[in-house]
């Protein structure tokens, strides 16, 4: 039986957490092709020039820092944005990551 994925609580999401996660280029370009769709796998979150074993890190990272909510269905595991979450607890910090 494959584990669950763990997501951490808004209450427990931090803002060096964010930081940290959307620190490297990969995973902050991951992130804003998540914003706003319903649902994206994991492989269509990347250019197709990194292994899939450094695409499931990065993943992992966004999930572990409370950025994204992922989900098994199937074989496939479907990611979704947490921004709006984020947003309430910091507002404006997403965007002003994100801008650049």
């Amino acid at each position: 039986m494959a584990r669950e994925f763990v997501h951490p609580s808004i209450k427990s999401v931090t803002i060096d957490g964010i930081l940290y996660a959307l620190s490297d280029p990969a995973r902050r370009a991951i992130f804003k092709k998540l914003i706003g769709c319903d649902g994206m796998s994991c492989s269509e979150g990347c250019d197709g020039s990194l292994s899939p074993s450094t695409i499931s890190f990065h993943y992992k990272i966004l999930r572990e820092n409370g950025l994204i909510f992922s989900e098994k269905k199937g074989v496939q595991v479907i990611n979704t944005d947490r921004k709006a979450e984020i947003d309430k607890k910091f507002p404006g910090l997403l965007d002003s990551i994100l801008k650049f």
